[in-house]
């Protein structure tokens, strides 16, 4: 039974518990972060050899993109994947819902639910999309909450591995607001994949004790290791990879000169560089203002790969919607004749 094919007969709730949904990068396990990473790698390839949403004759199968900030990286490469996987993107952008204001989260999605494959939400609260997930009977993504940005972390995880042919045992290093969502996610993902992760940041600034301690359980399962300080030369020190993110996200425009002078000293420049290992390789999720948490001369040089980055978004999250919908039982991972 596929939420295409749901009718008035089907118990409610009868998906729930086999559904997986993605909303935090520990909702993976090593094992599985690695077969999804793999099938990206395979999707670059091939870029239709599966087709999910295809259906079964019955009609293509839409998929809801919903977006409470705005966004172009998140957008296009869902789009984008889910045309490739054979599907219909639906993008409802900011406004365009009553979802939160005038209808409540589990009525959105019960109705969603009977339209759709699979749920792709960027917002703000994250606990609304656990509201969310646990009603669900199709799996539901988190494209970016205030706390966590999982699908990015699988793009840089892929991006690292193809550049560095292995994340098991390599040391990260993230600079700049460590309270944010992508400092957490750095945290759990690099956690999971058994690598070293160091986030630094000022004082006042660092990732939550609950998400350090969840990244440290999963290091101590996997061979990693984890450390958050406000000692950027520590955490950069022999680093094979060193990421960034903006200084002022969404909704902290009104502390812009403030936070460009608290993050100055975690600016991802040449000095910085010359911490890390010589052949070290630079992320940054993008949007990036040059000069401030990254210089011109280091996301423009030689040891950037941020346009790699970018373009993994497309197929890491593409691998991770096909994997989704084959582990819910709604469309086996089988490869186009």
């Amino acid at each position: 039974m596929t939420s295409s094919t749901t009718t008035s007969s089907t118990t409610p709730g009868a998906l729930r518990n086999t559904i997986r949904h993605f909303l935090v990068d520990t909702d993976l396990s090593p094992a599985e972060q690695a077969e999804v990473l793999e099938l990206a790698a395979q999707m670059k390839k091939s870029p239709y050899l599966y087709q999910p949403y295809a259906g079964d004759g019955a009609g293509r199968k839409t998929v809801a993109v919903i977006f409470d900030k705005t966004s172009t990286r998140t957008r296009v490469s869902f789009a984008a994947g889910i045309a490739d996987l054979g599907g219909v993107p639906l993008i409802i952008n900011p406004g365009e819902a009553q979802m939160g204001h005038k209808e409540s989260i589990p009525d959105t999605i019960r109705v969603l639910e009977r339209m759709v494959a699979t749920v792709v939400w960027r917002t703000y609260a994250h606990s609304g999309l656990e509201e969310m997930a646990a009603l669900s009977e199709v799996p539901v993504i988190n494209s970016l909450s205030d706390d966590y940005h999982p699908c990015q972390l699988l793009a840089d995880l892929l991006t690292v591995k193809e550049h560095k042919g292995q994340l098991s045992g390599l040391t990260l290093a993230y600079l700049g607001d460590a309270a944010n969502n992508m400092a957490n996610s750095y945290l759990l993902a690099c956690a999971t994949a058994g690598m070293n992760v160091r986030v630094a940041g000022p004082e006042g600034y660092l990732p939550p004790e609950a998400v350090v301690a969840a990244a440290k359980e999963r290091a101590a399962a996997t061979g990693g290791s984890v450390l958050a300080t406000t000692d950027a030369a520590a955490a950069l020190a022999g680093a094979d990879v060193v990421a960034t993110d903006t200084w002022v996200s969404m909704g902290q425009e009104e502390e812009k000169a403030q936070r460009q002078e608290l993050f100055r000293a975690y600016s991802v420049d040449a000095a910085a560089l010359k911490l890390a290992a010589p052949d070290a390789i630079v992320l940054h999720c993008l949007p990036a203002y040059r000069g401030y948490e990254i210089a011109a001369e280091v996301i423009d040089g030689p040891q950037s790969v941020v346009w790699d980055e970018a373009e993994n978004r497309l197929h890491a999250q593409k691998a991770l919607m096909a994997w989704l919908m084959d582990k819910s039982g709604l469309a086996p991972l089988r490869a186009v004749s």
